[in-house]
């Protein structure tokens, strides 16, 4: 189960709560419909896999997943240079928040690096209540069909889905991992919306997501 903060109105929190708990069975945090991907809490770091953002001269946080999270990005690149760009920040904004979740940290700066507005807001609600609850989420998440399209506005759109299948919570203390079994709802599409940085950096700004969406069933 895979955890991704969008919006931050509460009754849509409140909401999400439950979307999780009967996903995953048990857990944590709060999100605008549903949320992004498991991170465990050992010591032992991993560094971020190859879609790391490319060598572009900003000069951004270094996000390590906990030992026994994986997120997996299909595509990794599409071909273009500005699709791909999106793509890779947005990979990394969903690594931060695995991260801060494993870290127990809602301030995590790297979060803030790659997202802002009502993203941004939502994946510190997120954070927070697992660090309330006492729970961190580990397994692998996928995330597939990755699309890219840009506004006249200069902003980018970005729709994917997620399979959450193999993604679980975990009890902080007792390091006890919530196996469930997967469901229609274990597959959630996700529609985001980015604006480029002064800095450079495309940062998520908003994200809408739908569990169960038929377009992302197996």
């Amino acid at each position: 189960m895979s955890k991704r903060p969008t919006t931050v109105a509460a009754a849509f929190l409140a909401t999400a709560i439950a979307l999780l708990l009967t996903a995953c069975g048990g857990g944590s945090g709060s999100k605008d419909e549903d949320k992004i991907a498991g991170a465990g809490t050992d010591t032992s770091r991993s560094a971020s896999p190859s879609t790391s953002p490319s060598d572009d001269g900003i000069d951004r946080p270094t996000v390590e997943l906990p030992e026994g999270d994986e997120l997996v990005f299909t595509p990794e690149e599409s071909g273009e240079a500005k699709a791909d760009a999106v793509m890779r920040d947005n990979a990394e904004y969903l690594r931060a928040i695995d991260e801060a979740i494993g870290d127990q940290d809602p301030k995590s700066k790297a979060v803030a690096f790659y997202s802002k507005d009502s993203a941004y807001l939502g994946s510190v609600d997120w954070i927070a209540g697992f660090v309330k609850d006492g729970t961190t989420v580990t397994g692998t998440v996928r995330f597939f069909d990755r699309k890219v399209t840009f506004s006249e506005d200069g902003s980018a759109g970005l729709t994917y889905c997620s399979d959450e299948s193999k993604g679980y919570t975990k009890d902080v203390k007792t390091q006890k991992t919530n196996v469930t079994k997967a469901s229609k709802d274990s597959y959630v599409l996700y529609n985001d919306r980015l604006r480029k940085s002064d800095q450079g950096v495309w940062q998520t700004t908003k994200s809408i997501s739908k569990r169960g969406s038929e377009v992302c069933q197996p």
